[in-house]
């Protein structure tokens, strides 16, 4: 995969899927150039996927955090 750098946000990645179904689904292409958007389709819905299996992560996360008991000595939680 590209690096970090190069790689578009969730929402650039999402917008560029979007074109390109967009084109796909309007026709008038060779089977090449169908098969070239198809395969960038599938490296962007990855993308997608990568930054979705984040976000969901951090949420656990956040969530095992919030759930666990505050050492404040009465072992009550402020939720």
């Amino acid at each position: 995969m590209a690096e970090e750098k190069d790689r578009p946000s969730y929402e650039e990645a999402r917008e560029q899927l979007i074109e390109v179904v967009r084109r796909l689904e309007a026709g008038g292409l060779t089977l090449e150039e169908s098969l070239e958007l198809w395969e960038r389709g599938e490296r962007l819905a990855a993308i997608c996927e990568e930054w979705l299996q984040g976000a969901r992560a951090k949420l656990a996360m956040a969530m095992a955090q919030r759930e666990e008991p505050q050492p404040d000595g009465n072992g009550e939680t402020p939720f």
